[in-house]
């Protein structure tokens, strides 16, 4: 019998994934997996635990938010094991499972993992912290990981918005270099983000036809400060129309970049947050990981 792997975060989002536990683990043993059941207690315990069983099974799944994604991908990373991953998103923003179209309700996500079939797609690595979707620095990126997660449960994605308006009052430019594929921007940006979605933060979009999550480039979206009225218009219109490239805003796909700053200019990694450095290398690993889709 085929052994399958699944880790749950438990306080995850509203906990919708909670209450149809029995149905999920109905599923896969009907579709013949032996299921083995981990429940998260605490940040770091999906890495742990599937970097240390993922080479006894079949497939390893995970049930949660970005986070837990996120912490799965890289235990599977830690392994070795060539195993692929499916994912039934249960988190509050659930950004890279927008991205690829995933089921919210998590029965029919558990079914679409075991009709699907295995797609390679690649992995961002910021120094030594992997992102399956997006690292970003500046403006509103504090929001992901400050928000208190009752907070995030019972508001969902509108508790992050109210986060980043509560920032609103704090914001200013930091000087950023940038070096990618042999081009060298160097400015005061609001914003930054190296992606590897269609969305982030579930308020900037990208348009699917510019976006391919297996193509072995990152999207890389920059904001400077605006210096006049319209420079303002201008970047608002580039975001309604999906068009980041305009005075206000560089848009770049690229396959790696190094990021020189100041080393207190932390990052949000997946929604989680990650130690600022003077100087960080960001790679892409073009197909990294298998995920049933």
């Amino acid at each position: 019998m085929k052994r399958l792997f699944f880790v749950m975060n438990p306080f995850a989002g509203t906990k919708k994934a909670n209450k149809v536990l029995p149905q999920i683990l109905s599923v896969f043993n009907r579709a013949g997996f032996e299921v083995i059941v981990y429940m998260t207690q605490q940040q770091g315990d999906a890495r742990r635990i599937v970097a240390q069983r993922a080479k006894e099974m079949d497939l390893v799944v995970c049930c949660g938010g970005d986070g837990t994604f996120n912490e799965t991908v890289a235990g599977l990373m830690e392994s070795g094991a060539d195993v692929p991953i499916g994912y039934i998103p249960a988190g509050s923003t659930n950004d890279f499972a927008a991205s690829l179209g995933l089921p919210s309700d998590p029965e029919a996500a558990a079914m679409r993992i075991v009709n699907g079939t295995p797609r390679t797609f690649d992995l961002g690595q910021l120094g030594d912290r992997y992102f399956s979707y997006v690292a970003s620095f500046g403006a509103f990126t504090r929001a992901s990981y400050a928000t208190p997660q009752n907070i995030k449960n019972a508001l969902g994605h509108t508790a992050y918005l109210l986060e980043g308006i509560q920032e609103l009052s704090q914001l200013k430019a930091l000087p950023v270099r940038l070096e990618l594929d042999g081009e060298v921007l160097e400015d005061k940006y609001l914003f930054g983000a190296i992606s590897n979605t269609t969305s982030i933060g579930g308020v900037l979009s990208l348009d699917p036809k510019q976006v391919d999550l297996s193509d072995g480039l990152f999207e890389v979206i920059l904001v400077r400060l605006p210096k006049d009225l319209s420079e303002i218009t201008e970047c608002i219109q580039a975001v309604q129309k999906q068009k980041y490239d305009c005075r206000m805003i560089k848009f770049r796909s690229v396959k790696a970049l190094k990021v020189i700053a100041d080393k207190d200019m932390n990052w949000t990694v997946d929604g989680e947050m990650a130690q600022g450095q003077e100087s960080i290398q960001v790679r892409n690993l073009h197909n990294a990981y298998r995920l049933m889709v």
